[in-house]
């Protein structure tokens, strides 16, 4: 078979390069690869009765499929330059916010119109944070909610389906220049076409790392992100959550200097498993249905951990983290603050007797015996200043699940176009190392979609 364009991944941005392209180029033969399966065959086997922790299955339907990992998220679109990525950096700040509002109508039309849109703008709550050593971060912020997410989801599959060829379980395997474009190689076959995206997300790291080895693309070193979910009473957080819903804050730590963030925060929301290459990491969702809210909050602290020479290999390093954790108890961590401050691992009863009741059935256990040293002291200094703005975060009852790792590819090197060394060969999303969130992504996908419509038009 043979394609105009062809894209590796159904993830933020492969959809939204899809989208674009059958509204700037109908014409075109589109043809998009996916590791999982569509959005109606994603289903995580835990049901918290038989199955109540992560089997590792070969294919995680939590991370992979149509929606990518975004597709199970909280659905949160940070319409912001100041996090997320660094896709300003090649394609400019306004236009990057300009393709961020434009993913925004899109969703609104496509079911996620009623949904609420937050800012910092003038918050007080700024302030407060300045007073206490904390940074607040600029953002508006549009909270579609997991369930709402995915109808977002239904309808632009159902809008794309009739107009491009998806194949789903279909991994690429290889991509390969050839005398016309490129190969694109799969368990069902080799596919070729004149142009080729590839959004592979933070799940396709490794394989991402290949395809620059074997095609001679440059890359940089980056960061993986380290830490834990906290899970607290959402009252304790409501000032916050209420008007901004989501605050990212950030904590220089005073020992280190090292830089602590949180990241999605899931008001009322749940802790679940994720699975990455085979490691069952945490995460975190948040619904807008009010009988699927529950009475407890959620949020990550990580803090980023930048590697030089001699040592490239920052995602190794979190992995091996995230396989102690999985070896001392068989898959994700949980432990009260108040035992992890007296130096003594969580047990089962004292997880059955804290006022804050878990949302994930986890492992009571010990995190000083799994996060480095630094790592763990940054978190401890962050929940001790959360607590001056937020009274109750440094609670004994606080439940850490651990551990979250937010690995990224090594950045690849891309010109302004967002395209390789090897013309009409891109790389957009978070498997290119420039994005790290959903609005990022997506914004991403249409940037390149717009480019290669454009060469197409020009035929």
């Amino acid at each position: 078979m043979r394609y105009d364009c062809m894209i590796v991944g159904a993830g933020p941005g492969g959809i939204f390069s899809a989208y674009e392209l059958t509204k700037k180029a109908p014409n075109m033969k589109v043809a998009v690869f996916e590791l999982g399966s569509e959005l109606s065959g994603r289903r995580c086997p835990i049901d918290g009765d038989k199955v109540k922790s992560c089997i590792k299955c070969k294919t995680c339907a939590i991370m992979n499929g149509f929606g990518g990992a975004g597709a199970f998220s909280d659905g949160k679109y940070n319409i912001t330059n100041d996090f997320g990525g660094s896709l300003y950096e090649y394609i400019g700040r306004k236009r990057a916010i300009e393709l961020m509002e434009y993913v925004d109508r899109i969703n609104m039309s496509h079911g996620g119109e009623g949904t609420k849109m937050y800012s910092t703008v003038g918050a007080d709550f700024k302030k407060k944070c300045i007073q206490n050593k904390l940074t607040l971060l600029d953002a508006s912020v549009r909270h579609l909610g997991t369930d709402i997410n995915y109808v977002v989801l239904e309808n632009i599959y159902s809008e794309l389906s009739g107009k491009i060829d998806f194949y789903f379980n279909t991994p690429a395997t290889k991509i390969a220049k050839n005398e016309h474009g490129y190969t694109v190689s799969t368990p069902k076959g080799d596919f070729e076409g004149d142009s080729c995206i590839i959004s592979v997300g933070r799940s396709g790291s490794k394989w991402m790392e290949s395809v620059c080895r074997d095609m001679g693309i440059a890359t940089n070193s980056s960061r993986v992100d380290i830490g834990v979910r906290v899970e607290i009473p959402a009252v304790v957080f409501e000032h916050i959550t209420n008007e901004l819903y989501e605050g990212k804050i950030v904590y220089r730590t005073e020992k280190f200097e090292d830089r602590v963030r949180t990241f999605c925060m899931n008001p009322n929301g749940i802790v679940v498993n994720e699975n990455t290459n085979g490691i069952v990491t945490v995460n975190g969702h948040s619904f807008e249905d009010p009988k699927r809210k529950t009475k407890n909050t959620n949020f990550a602290l990580l803090v980023a951990k930048h590697f030089s020479e001699p040592f490239k290999d920052s995602n190794g390093y979190g992995e091996n983290i995230a396989r102690l954790s999985n070896m001392l108890g068989g898959g994700v961590i949980v432990q009260r603050f108040g035992d992890l401050e007296r130096g003594r691992r969580s047990t089962k009863q004292r997880i059955e007797e804290n006022t804050v009741t878990p949302t994930l059935a986890a492992t009571p256990g010990d995190l000083s015996l799994v996060l480095p040293k630094r790592i763990l002291d940054g978190i401890i200094e962050m929940i001790y200043a959360l607590d001056k703005i937020a009274p109750g975060t440094a609670n004994d009852d606080t439940l850490l699940y651990g551990v979250e790792v937010k690995f990224y590819n090594m950045e690849v090197e891309l010109d302004e176009n967002l395209e390789t060394c090897h013309r009409d060969l891109f790389v957009i999303g978070d498997g290119s190392g420039v994005t790290h969130s959903l609005s990022h992504a997506s914004a991403s996908g249409v940037y390149v979609a717009d480019l290669i419509a454009e060469r197409f038009n020009k035929r």
